[in-house]
């Protein structure tokens, strides 16, 4: 294992800001594995953190197969980490939609581009990331259809499901697509944490890589098979959006099977405590996401459903 400093930024303030990764083995690029962008992402960098520790064990044993290079980048704003903030504390800028970047731009322009340099010409990349809204998803991979994609390669993590969906305007500048524009297989994986520690989640995390790792001849690594995934798309999970705005709570957690009509969930006057809306499930299906943040606003993702599919 080599611990590598790939980028160092003078700063006019605090600390130099510094790009730190972990390489093992020597070879063809297999995989490169990036965790955290953004500040709140402390379960994507924990996650990493314990894949280094993984690797180093499966290196010292000599279960690291010859030809296979592995890079691991636990964070890449550690700015953002250390004062508290989800995006670039002085612009609210977030590196993930920065991408491939432009080294004589704007701050995170630049951390993008140095940091695309670093894990660009991977046979595949892995990013392990957050959603937009809080809350917990089913651990699962998404993957841009950008033409390139390979959800059956997916299935190679053993996890229990593959999101695809077409791409939108901004995905464009997401690390995801410009990887798979330059020709890496490329994989978000999601778990049900981001700024609290899951020590089960991450082990869950660690080995789906590991998984891949070993069915792709990169490691020698005895683990349970895992799920055989579910490919399905985004526009087949169902929005289940806040009627009103108000105190939010959650009655249903990911995985959970509700029956149409079933209580997912109650708003509450933030004054009396009253309950004011309930929200029920439009559909028969397993909750797939469901909001964390307590006060919420009108229209906003409350559930995201995977609907059962009919067997007529």
């Amino acid at each position: 294992m080599k611990h590598e400093i790939l980028y160092t930024m003078k700063m006019p303030y605090r600390q130099d800001f510094v790009l730190e990764g972990f390489r093992f083995g020597e070879g063809e690029k297999t995989c490169a594995v990036v965790g955290s962008m953004r500040g709140d992402e402390i379960q994507q960098m924990y996650a990493c953190a314990c894949l280094v520790r993984a690797l180093t064990e499966i290196e010292e044993r000599g279960n690291l197969l010859p030809g296979h290079e592995i890079l691991v980048i636990p964070c890449a704003n550690t700015f953002s980490m250390n004062v508290g903030k989800r995006f670039w504390p002085m612009d609210n800028t977030d590196i993930n939609r920065m991408f491939p970047g432009y080294d004589l731009g704007e701050t995170t322009q630049r951390i993008a581009a140095d940091l695309f340099e670093a894990v660009k010409g991977y046979r595949c990349g892995v990013h392990l990331t957050s959603f937009y809204l809080p809350g917990k998803f089913v651990p699962h991979a998404r993957i841009i259809n950008t033409g390139y994609q390979s959800p059956t390669l997916g299935s190679l993590f053993g996890i229990p499901y593959i999101v695809t969906r077409d791409p939108k305007p901004f995905d464009t500048t997401t690390l995801n697509y410009n990887w798979q524009i330059w020709d890496s297989c490329a994989f978000n994986l999601y778990t049900q944490s981001t700024s609290q520690l899951d020590e089960k989640e991450a082990m869950n995390t660690v080995d789906a890589v590991l998984r891949y790792l070993s069915r792709t001849g990169a490691v020698k690594y005895h683990c349970y098979s895992g799920y055989l995934s579910t490919v399905i798309k985004e526009e087949d999970l169902i929005n289940v959006l806040m009627p009103t705005g108000g105190i939010f709570k959650a009655l249903k957690s990911p995985g959970a099977e509700v029956q149409n009509g079933e209580l997912l969930g109650v708003l509450l006057d933030p004054f009396t405590a009253k309950i004011i809306q309930e929200l029920h499930a439009p559909n028969d299906g397993m909750v797939f996401f469901a909001m964390e943040k307590p006060l919420v606003l009108e229209h906003e993702i409350a559930f995201k459903l995977l609907p059962r599919r009919s067997n007529s």
